[in-house]
């Protein structure tokens, strides 16, 4: 990874995004991308999008989405706590002990969320994660005055201050999910951006905003885009550490290259391109399957108007929603290669229609 790239990729992860207050990844995102693109556009909501002309009028979007899990603030009590609600599916049985980084109107705030001793607590051996209502959080205030002085109020939004570092070669963060695929896109573009050849389709790199709470961004956006062929870019659990059931959640490996989805949302087609592209140009390809839906914002791209032929490629995440997320950089390689592969194998007459 060349040091601008990396420099990029940790202002995307440092920079907090919760569900529903995307714009300062956003506009890092944007701002990257702008020598390497022909058109950046951003709707109503957050949701941005960087265009690459190509010899054609056919589009190609590769999507991921901009959103982080996070808290907000719910109450603050007389005494100068924060009481918390969940931003999408943020873990409460890790929460207790952190700091959060709150994005009050004044700047940002570091609180804790607060952790009763051991010693006084009781019942130990019956103990559940706490709920939501019961976690607090200590800004080191006195009265709920002195909370408001600070530039805090209910509804402003709060992530974990936990960044990027490596461990033995691999990447740890908060918010790989799926800043990460905000990253690749945009490698994507740019490495098709300075190819000597145009590509025959024209790409839109699509960053959705509010994928955690249903892909509402993706639905919005693609409406108004309305591309011939989309690859959605999200990650996905590997389930090669203790206690996951393969049976259950299917094997993937951290390491084994990036996944490609069957079912469902998942158009047979693209997959089929999908999987000729890594054979040609021997890219380590796994495997997975989806019943009844992805879970993603695939889940709401394909459906759009008369419908788009979409694809999902995941990359293997240990720990996902917690603040050591993990991933293997050669897996973050090997999927900018299969995405790029994928956008330079589209020939004109390429439909992904089923024919009778």
């Amino acid at each position: 990874m060349k040091s601008a790239d990396k420099k990029f990729l940790y202002e995307l992860l440092e920079t907090p995004s919760p569900t529903g207050f995307e714009m300062p990844g956003q506009r890092v995102w944007a701002k990257y991308l702008e020598k390497h693109a022909d058109d950046i556009q951003c709707d109503a909501y957050g949701s941005t999008w960087a265009t690459l002309k190509g010899k054609s009028d056919k589009v190609v979007m590769l999507e991921s989405h901009a959103d982080e899990i996070g808290y907000i603030i719910k109450q603050i009590t007389d005494e100068g706590y924060l009481r918390l609600d969940r931003v999408g599916g943020s873990d409460t049985a890790t929460a207790r002990g952190r700091r959060l980084r709150i994005l009050g109107n004044k700047g940002e705030i570091t609180g804790i969320i607060g952790n009763t001793a051991i010693h006084l607590r009781k019942d130990l051996a019956n103990e559940k994660s706490p709920k939501i209502h019961e976690l607090w959080v200590d800004v080191g205030a006195t009265s709920k005055k002195e909370v408001e002085e600070m530039g805090l109020r209910v509804g402003l939004p709060a992530v974990y201050d936990d960044g990027p570092f490596e461990l033995n070669g691999k990447l740890v963060s908060r918010a790989l999910d799926n800043r990460i695929g905000g990253y690749i896109c945009a490698q994507v573009l740019k490495n098709l951006a300075q190819a000597k050849e145009k590509p025959e389709f024209t790409i839109v790199c699509l960053n959705a905003v509010q994928e955690e709470i249903g892909g509402y961004g993706a639905q919005m956006a693609t409406h108004r885009l309305m591309p011939d062929v989309a690859l959605c870019l999200d990650v996905t659990h590997a389930t090669d550490t203790p206690g996951i059931s393969k049976a259950v959640h299917g094997d993937v490996k951290l390491g084994g290259g990036p996944t490609v989805t069957h079912g469902t949302c998942n158009h047979p087609l693209v997959v089929e391109r999908l999987i000729q592209n890594a054979a040609d140009k021997e890219i380590p390809l796994q495997h997975e399957s989806s019943s009844r839906y992805s879970g993603t914002d695939t889940d709401s791209i394909f459906v759009t108007r008369e419908g788009v032929p979409s694809g999902l490629v995941s990359l293997p995440l240990r720990c996902m929603h917690s603040v050591v997320e993990t991933a293997d950089p050669e897996d973050i390689v090997n999927t900018i290669a299969l995405m790029t592969e994928f956008v330079k194998s589209l020939k004109p007459e390429d439909t992904f229609f089923h024919q009778l």
